[in-house]
């Protein structure tokens, strides 16, 4: 479920592996950081995101064999992040961003808010869920997605052991965060019909509060999302996850529950365009 996404999809062809995020593991070099809570605070949240990763591998079951298409031609270069000038989306589907162009740019577009989409909070809630799949998937997988995904996200043990409430949200006095932040985009493979994108991303997840035991950490993914254009717009049938790039941490002492809270709550995110 993210937790890192959701955090992939489900099961057999064309479906989407889903797998919520380990919680920052990676060695650091350069230096000690200073822990923002005891060693029981955080061995408890990994074991909650151990616990989660488990409960949502059964879904990922398969996935469908890799379209045929010709690589992308070209390589980064030293204008691989400027803007294209591409228009990123020309309207929504609820709160995800849709109408994206057809071509390269346009589904480069697409992995990245789609990414961000089921990296949320939305995620965590049935209603929501929901809506947000079937404005994200392809119509062709969008029934089995949604119940596939109902089986991870909606675990209630679980989510009590991540501290969240029977229907997904943060009890009262903590702040729910779950925020996949973009950091580049790279076109797999690409035809008029179908592309592979894959999306470096850092993700943002753990309740805020002065009583979380599960306290907001920083994990670093690659999802790759398989997209099919149909009915005018880029739509996901199959996404796949591994961890990092993961970059050095610096020593920085973490902020306390109070300003991340805060911080959730006054920094909206981005529409994202390639």
């Amino acid at each position: 479920m993210s937790p890192g996404d959701e955090h992939d999809g489900y099961g057999g062809s064309g479906q989407t592996r889903t797998r919520l995020p380990e919680g920052n593991t990676g060695d650091v070099h350069g230096g000690t950081r200073r822990p923002a809570r005891g060693s029981r605070s955080l061995l408890t949240a990994v074991g909650v995101v151990v616990l989660l990763v488990a409960a949502i591998a059964f879904a990922n079951r398969g996935g469908g064999d890799p379209a045929d298409s010709a690589p992308s031609s070209g390589t980064p270069g030293k204008s691989a992040t400027a803007a294209t000038g591409t228009r990123p989306v020309t309207g929504t589907d609820g709160t995800v961003p849709t109408g994206y162009a057809h071509d390269e740019q346009g589904a480069q577009s697409a992995a990245a808010n789609y990414a961000t989409a089921l990296g949320s909070t939305d995620m965590y809630q049935k209603g929501p869920r929901e809506a947000l799949i079937r404005a994200v998937y392809a119509p062709e997988v969008a029934d089995t997605r949604v119940t596939d995904l109902d089986k991870g996200y909606g675990d209630t043990a679980l989510l009590g052991r991540m501290g969240l409430q029977a229907d997904g949200t943060a009890p009262q006095g903590l702040t729910f965060v779950a925020r996949t932040i973009p950091v580049g985009t790279k076109v797999e493979s690409y035809t008029q019909e179908r592309a592979t994108v894959s999306v470096w991303h850092s993700y943002l997840f753990g309740l805020a509060g002065e009583e979380s035991r599960n306290p907001v950490s920083e994990a670093w993914y690659t999802k790759t999302y398989d997209l099919l254009w149909t009915a005018g717009d880029w739509k996901v049938v199959d996404v796949r996850q591994k961890d990092g790039p993961v970059p050095v941490g610096r020593d920085q002492r973490a902020s306390s529950a109070q300003d991340m809270a805060d911080a959730v709550e006054q920094f909206g995110g981005f529409t994202y365009a390639r």
